[in-house]
């Protein structure tokens, strides 16, 4: 060993990494700088700061020890963006829960997560008492009283007097080890109970700069929340936004009148969601003859998400960055980096470059596209299928009390995706489908991705899906459903064949297509498993 191997760590030369101290960095630089905005207030980075402090020194009254579990039920307001602070300055846990969850899900995440404490907003009362009746041993409640009127005697304590009655000089536990827990996920699967991902300091830290960079983020910016904070902890914004000292603004449900005004009130930089949200946002605008009155950064996430929506987006005025990730992954894990080059590139061809999910972010060592079993990379022709594999510092510790699915998530030393890609030529991966949503029609692969970029490009349709039919001779064919822009309008399903059958081979047009509203999951995506189900339900 090398003298230079042998110089020990020291307080002075080394500190666990936790997203903590960017809350502490940012009070100290910018103390009268507004951090956030709300409807009910506005928050100083000190005022801000000093809330958490004052929030974190009354969990352990409530009975919060270090490694306990904290939920939180509440929408895009400054109590759960507090909460992504207070509760790991204590040593606790944070656990986010997705307001759009039923009674019985809510109540399996508590029992499964052993949540100690739930502050929950009023508006939720009704769901909170039915989610605890089932629990062998409910937490202790506390009420968030928002617009939606105060507790009905329910909780045992009020958030704001819990506040007023806390430590406004609280000095926050050392981390001593970045691989403590900081949060607990649940995934939004279409089946089963959902798995809990557990995240660390290290790597809230880590996803929080990296995303910063990505979005080239500084004290300027202002952020939106149109995504969900309980989603992957906000992707992490929820820490990088205070990372380059810049402006949180909160909204609680989102509507595009909403969306707008705040853009044009608060000279918004910075927003993120899913497709499902951009594509809303972007119908509305165009039926509404409207546009941006300055460009604002759009990072949309998803497996695969329509590069006509991309397109769309561009053209109201959306300066549009593709992610990939997932609630494993801390969010994005792959970003699809700009090349100079794309921009003398038409639109059309500019929103199907930039719909590829792209290359590892700072914090992800390694990603590739293999074969699941032998671990092979496939070749980079952008024609081969493999499982998209991901490694690196920003991939959860592993899932709650489920050792044997996570050992199978990280088998072979990579984390296994279940998304299926291609690598290009250039090095950038483009996700085709989820394993499970391939259709295999007389032995040949079609991507339902692939058929709904068609059918997203068609001027009627709003959202597009794709699934197996069962078929005596073929195994199964492609079925499409379809949601359309205007409901009346004169689409039929010999139109819309039409269309895909200029557009695509032969095998590959849809064999029957289904007309109506989507399902969707409490995060947004479309429920595929319902419609094969619906399928094969059908006489």
């Amino acid at each position: 060993m090398q003298q230079t191997d042998n110089l020990p760590k020291n307080a002075a030369n080394y500190a666990p990494l936790t997203p903590v101290s960017l809350l502490e960095r940012a009070a100290w630089i910018f103390p009268d700088k507004v951090a956030v905005i709300d409807d009910d207030r506005s928050l100083t980075y000190a005022e801000f700061h000093e809330r958490c402090r004052r929030l974190a020194s009354t969990l352990a009254g409530l009975g919060v020890g270090f490694g306990d579990t904290v939920s939180f039920l509440c929408r895009n307001t400054h109590e759960m963006l507090e909460a992504h602070y207070f509760i790991p300055m204590s040593g606790a846990v944070l656990n986010a829960l997705n307001t759009r969850l039923d009674a019985a899900a809510l109540g399996f995440i508590m029992q499964h997560g052993h949540a100690r404490v739930l502050f929950y907003d009023t508006e939720f009362e009704p769901l909170v008492m039915q989610a605890i009746a089932t629990l062998a041993q409910p937490p202790r409640l506390v009420a968030i009283a928002r617009s939606a009127g105060p507790s009905q005697g329910l909780a045992e304590f009020d958030y704001e007097t819990l506040c007023a009655r806390g430590d406004p000089n609280y000095q926050r536990p050392p981390v001593e080890d970045e691989w403590q827990s900081i949060s607990l996920n649940y995934t939004s699967g279409t089946t089963g109970n959902p798995k809990g991902v557990v995240y660390h300091h290290r790597g809230a830290w880590l996803a929080a700069m990296t995303n910063a960079m990505a979005m080239q983020m500084n004290a300027n910016s202002v952020y939106l929340w149109t995504l969900p904070m309980f989603h992957c902890n906000g992707w992490d914004y929820t820490w990088a936004v205070t990372a380059v000292c810049g402006t949180h603004v909160c909204l609680a449900k989102v509507e595009t009148r909403e969306v707008i005004a705040r853009i044009r009130r608060y000279g918004v930089t910075t927003m993120c969601g899913a497709p499902v949200v951009l594509n809303s946002l972007v119908n509305d605008m165009h039926n509404a003859g409207l546009k941006l009155d300055h460009p604002v950064q759009f990072s949309v996430g998803g497996a695969a998400p329509p590069s006509a929506v991309i397109q769309r987006g561009r053209e109201i005025g959306f300066d549009i960055t593709h992610l990939y990730g997932l609630t494993e992954s801390y969010g994005p894990a792959t970003v699809c980096e700009r090349q100079p080059a794309w921009e003398s590139l038409p639109l059309d061809q500019l929103a199907t470059q930039i719909s590829h999910q792209g290359v590892r972010t700072h914090a992800i060592e390694g990603v590739m596209v293999a074969d699941p079993d032998t671990l092979k990379p496939v070749p980079s022709d952008g024609e081969t299928l493999g499982e998209l594999m991901l490694r690196g510092n920003t991939l959860m510790k592993g899932y709650l009390d489920n050792p044997k699915a996570t050992d199978a998530a990280f088998r072979g030393g990579w984390f296994h995706t279940g998304d299926l890609g291609v690598m290009h030529p250039d090095g950038y991966v483009e996700v085709k489908d989820r394993s499970k949503d391939i259709i295999i029609s007389g032995g040949e692969n079609i991507s339902s991705k692939e058929v709904e970029e068609v059918l997203y490009r068609h001027p009627a349709i709003l959202e597009a899906a794709v699934v197996a039919m069962p078929d005596e001779k073929w195994g199964e064919t492609p079925c499409a459903f379809v949601t359309l822009r205007d409901p009346n309008a004169p689409l039929s399903e010999a139109d819309v064949l039409a269309w895909c059958r200029k557009n695509l081979a032969g095998f590959k047009i849809p064999h029957k297509v289904v007309f109506g509203e989507l399902p969707k999951t409490s995060t947004g995506k479309i429920r595929k498993n319902v419609l094969r189900d619906d399928l094969r339900t059908q006489p």
